[in-house]
């Protein structure tokens, strides 16, 4: 079974905030001081980096959960719980990370880039940071903030100099093996590369990536053969080496292939046109049909070193009109405020993560506790907004996974 996996999907959870705690002042000459209750910690944040010495995106395929640690709970004498650990998780340079719903959220081209995947939960407050002039002993604390939780689609686009792309049985596999140190496989069937390979090649002042993209197929651009998994791997690929089979047992002429395979790469990304190529025959060594353009013969070497030479040059013009790499990187900005919204059933909703925060940390059991929650939202213009919004006495308020009943003056 191959061990090359280039779509994968990881499920990543920041950790838990520890809670605060309630704790207060007991010492021989102190019988009844002041609350001391100490922070929690806050929970560890998941980052996708990419790492040049990771090849694939086999490690998701059987464990696909990646967890920071969470923070521990406060204490007595005003002690803050420690953090939790942030978790990086390494990908491969040129690692695309999706949304579960498909939208693209940070493309991990170079090696370093990262990108923050779940943030950990925030430590909850102990009772000392509750003291004030009208509340001098605060029997309540916050909870830890849960982790965020969600999955992701990784997929993977390699990072070539040059791609191979043909029909199946072109002598793609047989032309990388003989010019690098790649093996895969070659057979004499349709597909006989299921998975795309690369070769470094060294010749005389060029060095070089070459990727040996698995055989398209007419209508690969919508998905026949194994369509876009492969035509992917084409994308980030400076040059293209379009190899044309003179010897196609199916009869196709060399003037087809080209106009199938251009047809191909325009449909599934028009650019992919723009890029400098070179167009090749071969299997010159049993040729069946004419070409009056380069031809080569992996089997016998014959046109090899002006096809490696050709593409070292293209290359490097293509490198030297690179402007200095700009990592796209998507980073999701912290939510600021909130907003109200009604839901299908009647019931108001409060979106926000600041919002939500202030409930999913409160422990809503106590009275005290939920006293400061109500305090909170109205500095926060919460019950505002309701009001403004059309909120009446009595009427459901939802804030993450709360309900609250509404009453004027009180929220």
């Amino acid at each position: 079974m191959s061990q090359f996996v280039d779509e994968a999907q990881v499920n990543v959870r920041g950790g838990d905030g520890g809670a605060g705690a309630i704790s207060f002042r007991r010492e021989a000459h102190t019988p009844k001081g002041g609350p001391d209750g100490g922070d929690g910690g806050n929970g560890g944040d998941v980052f996708l980096r990419a790492d040049r010495n990771v090849a694939s995106l086999l490690a998701f395929r059987d464990h696909p959960h990646r967890r920071a640690t969470s923070g521990t709970h406060g204490g007595g004498k005003r002690k803050t719980g420690a953090s939790g650990d942030d978790l990086v998780v390494t990908v491969p340079e040129g690692t695309v990370v999706k949304t579960h719903e498909g939208e693209r959220a940070a493309d991990l081209i170079s090696h370093g880039d990262s990108y923050l995947a779940a943030r950990g939960g925030q430590g909850g407050r102990g009772n000392a940071s509750f003291l004030s002039n009208s509340r001098r002993a605060p029997s309540f604390a916050e909870q830890g903030e849960y982790g965020e939780e969600r999955w992701l689609r990784l997929e993977l686009k390699l990072m070539a100099d040059a791609a191979l792309v043909g029909f199946p049985n072109a002598g793609k596999s047989t032309l990388i093996s003989t010019v690098s140190a790649a093996k895969p496989k070659v057979a004499d069937y349709p597909f006989t590369t299921l998975v795309p390979h690369l070769g470094v090649v060294r010749f005389r002042d060029h060095e070089y990536v070459l990727a040996d993209i698995p055989g398209l197929v007419e209508g690969a651009a919508d998905g026949r053969g194994l369509g876009h998994r492969f035509l992917r791997h084409i994308e980030r690929a400076r040059v293209l080496v379009l190899l044309l089979d003179l010897a196609s047992v199916e009869g196709i002429t060399p003037a087809q292939q080209e106009a199938v395979l251009l047809s191909e790469l325009g449909r599934y990304e028009p650019q992919l046109l723009e890029r400098p190529r070179l167009v090749v025959g071969t299997k010159a060594d049993v040729a069946t049909m004419p070409f009056d353009g380069n031809r080569i013969s992996a089997a016998t070497h014959d046109g090899l070193d002006e096809l490696l030479g050709g593409i070292g040059t293209l290359v490097d013009e293509a490198r030297g009109a690179e402007p200095e790499p700009q990592p796209f990187v998507v980073l999701r900005p912290v939510e600021e405020g909130f907003s109200v919204r009604r839901d299908d059933d009647g019931a108001w909703r409060v979106f926000g993560r600041a919002a939500e925060r202030v409930v999913a940390m409160a422990d809503l059991t106590n009275l005290e506790a939920l006293a400061y929650v109500h305090d909170r939202f109205r500095k926060m213009g919460v019950e505002r907004e309701l009001a403004k919004a059309g909120a009446r006495e009595g009427d459901t308020v939802r804030i993450g996974a709360i309900e609250l009943e509404y009453q004027e003056g009180i929220l």
